[in-house]
């Protein structure tokens, strides 16, 4: 380890959909955090661990502020709030295609409370005309003194390295907290669940909302064919979601086990066999004790 070694902790908040979890996964280099064109996909704090020969950045990218309309939504803009005293630096990420809006207004609020330099950065600018970056910039900076405005697209890659190059610059000396080979500090079981959740979401297009949940029941490993063995529940509000996610004669439950299996094996390095069932919990959201069983509980955050 280099006798000057830095590291400290960074926070990604913005609104829904403006690609924390694409840019994550990029410094990253690995599927950590799930990606969804669908508003609200992350729901924890899934810390990113970036490591260099001379550096350590640890990133919580926050779920994305909106107004809560249940007891899930209030657990998630809370666990982005809270991020923002723990934190060495905060990336205020916002879409180049979408503008100013009332939810950055909120955020906007919310920062003026936080000592921590805070960087602007304009994500997905290949979406958008280069003219059309300069008067982002003047409108945002007439809202809020940031220590930085960073144009990148997390999805190509551009200016990601520069990103990173000028928040390493400016973080403190300090201890490597992870080994050089962890990621994320969630237990696999958890980001195993997140890989199905997602390919739920993406197949279901938009005909199943944001009130899906996945339990892993079970992860076993057995010798006598090197095969993980997965067991898992896709739990659902309605009885007709439920109907949606197994599909005509299974269909849908078998493309989202094979696309989540491929995954999964690239998380952990070794073939697995994925048994998933789909069960209904009524109102899953609005209820504490099953938000904790999913992992929402708002004690450890």
């Amino acid at each position: 380890m280099s006798a000057s070694f830095k590291s400290g902790f960074i926070s990604i908040i913005g609104r829904p959909n403006v690609g924390k979890s694409t840019f994550m996964n990029r410094v990253i280099g690995q599927k950590i955090a799930i990606m969804s064109d669908k508003a609200q996909t992350t729901r924890n704090k899934i810390q990113g661990v970036y490591t260099s020969e001379d550096a350590q950045l640890v990133f919580l990218d926050t779920p994305g502020i909106h107004k809560p309309k249940h007891k899930l939504g209030n657990f998630m803009v809370n666990t982005a709030e809270q991020t923002l005293n723990e934190v060495d630096l905060v990336l205020f990420m916002i879409n180049a295609k979408e503008g100013f809006g009332r939810g950055d207004e909120f955020i906007i609020n919310m920062l003026q409370k936080v000592k921590q330099p805070v960087y602007l950065i304009i994500n997905k600018i290949d979406q958008v005309h280069p003219d059309e970056l300069l008067p982002i910039i003047e409108e945002y900076r007439t809202k809020y003194e940031f220590a930085e405005i960073i144009p990148i697209s997390a999805l190509e890659g551009n200016n990601v390295d520069h990103l990173l190059q000028t928040m390493v610059s400016k973080m403190p000396e300090g201890p490597q907290y992870y080994p050089e080979d962890q990621i994320t500090d969630h237990p696999e079981r958890f980001v195993i669940g997140e890989l199905i959740r997602e390919k739920a979401l993406h197949l279901t297009h938009e005909e199943i909302p944001h009130s899906i949940a996945v339990a892993i029941d079970s992860i076993e490993e057995r010798e006598e064919n090197d095969k993980v063995y997965v067991q898992a529940t896709i739990v659902t509000e309605r009885p007709s979601q439920k109907g949606i996610i197994i599909g005509k004669q299974g269909k849908m439950l078998k493309e989202i086990g094979q696309r989540a299996r491929e995954d999964i094996e690239a998380l952990l390095g070794t073939k697995i066999y994925l048994d998933l069932w789909v069960k209904v919990q009524k109102d899953w959201r609005n209820r504490p004790s099953q938000l904790q069983d999913f992992g929402y509980d708002e004690r450890e955050y």
